[in-house]
């Protein structure tokens, strides 16, 4: 011990740079030494004297340390001579800006002018601009709206897990009546096809809550509605200027029930969906509360089917994983077939490989979640470690994806991943190098292969300092090259085409109906 006092000068500040750049609180780094070995684990109050000098830790607490972080004990130590990871600011997440100028052209008055006749022009509806502007503003946040996790948190005082019994009781606190109705999926017309479609829930102003009896059966989505219609009476008095919950489709997805949609800016347009977004967070918040669920995520590694356990549905718990996260470079897709993407979310910047108003000629159909989406017979989740080729770039991702079918039975393919290159430059890895020798090897075979084993290794370590146990899972497959188009893909031969999708809209008669039966 008295060998180890005298090479411990530096460990302090050591310790506390490499917790910085890797985003963890004291809080997070006990927690996972628990994991490893609840008996030694220091507590936080230990290891902020660790950090500050004040203590020495045991070889068997340094031990902890160094598995965390994937050290060897040695780099702690002051003989060490390694550089300490830099923890300068992280860049902005969310798609590349386009600098408008001249700024005279782009005023507020011309771009209330414009934008309309841009819509009208493109055939975009205007709740689809609106989710656009909403997602990049979650993008250029990394997900973070401290105000409405504190309005979450206040309203169901942290409690964790919330069970259905809970949500009901907090309903009737805060003044809101559960009418029950029964309706079962349908079909709805939508031009040439037929989707099925059913109504989940709706809010009625100014305090009623209609809910279908089929949630009786699926408490994770019934949790998630209540949670979402109580948020709009906690953060918008219950005005009901909100959509109604749907599955199937596009459905749901009407600012004004009373309106067809259409091209052009429809004057709600903009306010429906910022408030389906807040009552959605709200929502996450109200399940997930930030400490608790960051606690739980640590204790399972970041296994999406670890939400079973807490009846939370795997949607939930992968948006909440983007903005609990002490790493902040997510992505999260929710894809219907063929290729509608129905929530985005991208902390890292990540190239769209289609978009959620339409759908481009060449996609590319390597892509895990797409892959997935136009695989019936892939019932078995699976992760994946995919070089993106984005011009000149080629970037490191590995995704978790998952195909699930929502309420009314239709499928569709939820993702969560990561850029892997940040974390390795964190670890002192060139994840440059990496990337590289990946791509090399996809290239010689054809768009996929394992990955050489240097580039292996860092990851491994890399996947256990994140905690993400899924980043370990994808190397035992090969990796894929992906494209943000098909037409840009090293492969030799061309890509597969996938068909268009349309989309279903006739939600405003079956509202109707129900509140007709209720009176």
């Amino acid at each position: 011990m008295s060998n180890l006092i005298r090479k411990s000068h530096f460990l302090g500040p050591k310790f506390r740079s490499l917790r910085k750049a890797n985003g963890l609180t004291l809080q997070d780094v006990s927690s996972r030494c628990i994991q490893l070995n609840a008996d030694d684990a220091p507590s936080v109050s230990y290891l902020s004297m660790i950090e500050t000098g004040k203590r020495t830790p045991s070889a068997d607490v340094l031990e902890l340390l160094a598995a965390v972080f994937q050290k060897d004990p040695q780099w702690f130590l002051d003989e060490n001579t390694e550089a300490m990871p830099a923890s300068g600011p992280e860049p902005a997440g969310g798609a590349a800006r386009v600098p408008l100028e001249p700024g005279f052209l782009f005023t507020k008055d011309q771009l209330e002018a414009a934008i309309p006749e841009l819509l009208s022009q493109t055939g975009t509806t205007g709740r689809q601009f609106a989710h656009l502007l909403i997602r990049s503003y979650q993008e250029k946040h990394r997900n973070h709206f401290p105000d409405l996790e504190r309005s979450a948190e206040e309203a169901g005082d942290r409690r964790f897990p919330m069970g259905v019994d809970d949500l009901l009781r907090l309903c009737k606190r805060h003044g809101l009546e559960i009418h029950w109705f029964d309706r079962p999926p349908e079909r709805v017309r939508d031009e040439d096809r037929a989707v099925k479609t059913v109504v989940r829930s709706f809010f009625e102003p100014p305090g009623r809550v209609y809910v279908n009896l089929r949630m009786q059966e699926q408490p994770a989505r019934l949790k998630y509605d209540l949670a979402a219609h109580l948020g709009h009476k906690v953060l918008h008095g219950g005005d009901g200027q909100r959509s109604a919950h749907a599955s199937g489709g596009h459905i749901g997805g009407i600012a004004d029930v009373s309106q067809p949609v259409s091209g052009g800016m429809n004057t709600q347009d903009v306010l429906f969906a910022w408030r389906d977004f807040e009552c959605s967070f709200f929502a996450g918040a109200l399940l997930c509360p930030k400490q608790p669920f960051r606690r739980f995520l640590m204790r399972e590694s970041h296994q999406v089917a670890a939400g079973e356990k807490l009846e939370l549905t795997p949607a939930v718990v992968m948006r909440r994983m983007t903005s609990v996260s002490p790493y902040r470079y997510w992505h999260y897709f929710d894809a219907y077939p063929p290729g509608y993407l129905r929530a985005v979310y991208r902390g890292n910047g990540i190239p769209l490989p289609w978009g959620n108003m339409t759908m481009v000629t060449d996609p590319c159909p390597h892509w895990a979640v797409f892959a997935m989406l136009h695989r019936p017979h892939a019932q078995k989740p699976s992760s994946q470690l995919s070089i993106l080729r984005d011009g000149d770039r080629s970037l490191l991702y590995c995704c978790y994806s998952m195909r699930t079918r929502d309420m009314a039975g239709n499928p569709h393919v939820l993702s969560v991943g990561v850029d892997l290159a940040p974390a390795l430059d964190s670890q002192g890895f060139d994840a440059d190098d990496i990337v590289s020798a990946i791509a090399e090897s996809c290239a010689t075979k054809k768009g996929e292969a394992k990955p050489p084993r240097s580039a292996v290794r860092a990851i491994e370590r890399t996947g256990r300092v994140l905690n993400i146990g899924w980043v370990a899972d994808a190397l035992d497959k090969p990796a894929r090259v992906i494209c943000p188009r098909s037409t840009s893909c090293p492969r030799p031969g061309p890509c597969e085409r996938l068909p268009l999708m349309r989309r279903t809209t006739d939600l405003a008669g079956i509202r109707r109906e129900i509140l007709e039966a209720d009176s």
